[in-house]
């Protein structure tokens, strides 16, 4: 399995592991709700899983300016 982390706002590549042997649970995606894993967690055309964060860089920018979160790519 091939997990891909990436900002959820910039797109910028935060990690991945890349290891056949690595599951769901071990990551711990089986604590997240059904909403929260539908908001973070998707899959690429290849397979991959794609997980959605928000990088340093984004976070320190909403914290610092809260009504960015009202753009829906306010930082692309």
């Amino acid at each position: 399995m091939t997990v891909k982390y990436v900002c959820r706002h910039c797109s910028t590549a935060l990690g991945e592991i890349d290891n056949p042997q690595v599951n769901e649970l071990q990551l711990g995606f089986h604590f997240l709700t059904p909403e929260e894993r539908s908001d973070i967690i998707t899959y690429n055309q290849s397979g991959d899983v794609v997980v959605k964060l928000t990088c340093d860089y984004c976070r320190k920018a909403l914290d610092e300016h809260p009504e960015l979160t009202l753009v829906e790519s306010p930082l692309q």
